[in-house]
């Protein structure tokens, strides 16, 4: 089974595969040497692969010391991404329920901003199309400050 395949049979049960791997980042954006631990091969700009994708997510890659970002699979239409960030959002994570929170005064249609209780850290999900033109949720996990 492809990741594609894992990820669309874990959703329609209400899983969410990817969690363990974002609370180990989400946890990593703390520590004094930040993503450091999961830095890969070195990419254009300030980019750099990551030794921790997201489960069933694509493209995840570091930029400088304080931001991981991964995109969902592509999707055919804006409509189709829509969705996909609806459904993102709500079923985002379940360990993390009660301790990151929308900030719907920051969030709009098409970018959600969640923020946790404590911690610098801020996520946010926004609609976004990919170097093939097609539509994706990206997931950006920055430290803020």
């Amino acid at each position: 089974m492809n990741a594609a395949s894992a990820l669309a049979q874990d959703t329609a049960v209400g899983a969410t595969p990817y969690c363990g791997d974002l609370k180990r980042v989400a946890s990593l954006a703390s520590a004094r040497d930040r993503f450091a631990s999961i830095a890969g091969k070195p990419r254009a700009g300030n980019f750099s692969d990551t030794v921790l994708p997201l489960t069933g997510w694509t493209d995840c890659s570091l930029y400088g010391s304080g931001m991981y970002t991964c995109d969902s699979q592509p999707l055919r239409s804006k409509d189709e991404a829509e969705r996909a960030q609806v459904k993102t959002t709500a079923r985002f994570c379940p360990a993390f329920a009660g301790s990151w929170l929308e900030i719907k005064d920051r969030s709009s249609p098409g970018y959600v901003v969640l923020h946790p209780a404590r911690g610098s850290a801020s996520i946010t999900l926004s609609i976004d199309e990919n170097d093939n033109k097609e539509f994706v949720v990206r997931m950006t996990l920055f430290v803020r400050g």
